[in-house]
């Protein structure tokens, strides 16, 4: 439980028509687990096409991913006619992302009618063991009134 209230009923599906239009996630794998008002859970499995010289997914993955987690957690809270864009964010690697599939949680720590700041958490899991991997701190903005930024 977040805490927090949709301002549509109808948010999850919002969500998940808006993910299911996302071609880098859909090409990384990635799938859309859970919705909550101000929280979205995504997953992802290990895919060497996405990995660094060493193995290790990229960073640059596991930021996307928790940008888009982070995003849709934002997201579920605005209103029907908004969009979503990211204004800053800030990855904190903690870990190598090695593992078997990765799980990526974006939470909405304070909304705004124009800003919600979201933090993310990436863990990666191996053999039933869950790592924390990386951590994100993002600052989301409400678009409305443009064609080019629709939900």
């Amino acid at each position: 439980m977040t805490g927090f209230t949709a301002k549509t009923p109808d948010y999850a599906q919002r969500v998940a028509d808006s993910f299911a239009r996302q071609a880098a996630l859909a090409t990384m794998g990635a799938e859309l687990i859970s919705v909550e008002p101000g929280e979205v859970v995504v997953e992802m499995l290990h895919d060497e096409r996405f990995t660094q010289q060493h193995g290790f997914i990229h960073a640059g993955v596991t930021t996307t991913v928790l940008d888009t987690a982070c995003g849709y957690a934002a997201f579920s809270l605005m209103p029907a006619d908004a969009g979503v864009l990211t204004i800053e964010l800030k990855t904190n690697l903690l870990a190598p992302a090695a593992g078997e599939k990765f799980v990526f949680v974006g939470r909405v720590v304070k909304p705004g009618r124009t800003v919600t700041f979201c933090e993310g958490e990436a863990f990666a899991l191996n053999d039933g063991d869950k790592k924390r991997i990386a951590t994100l701190s993002a600052t989301m903005m409400t678009v409305l009134g443009r064609d080019d930024v629709k939900s």
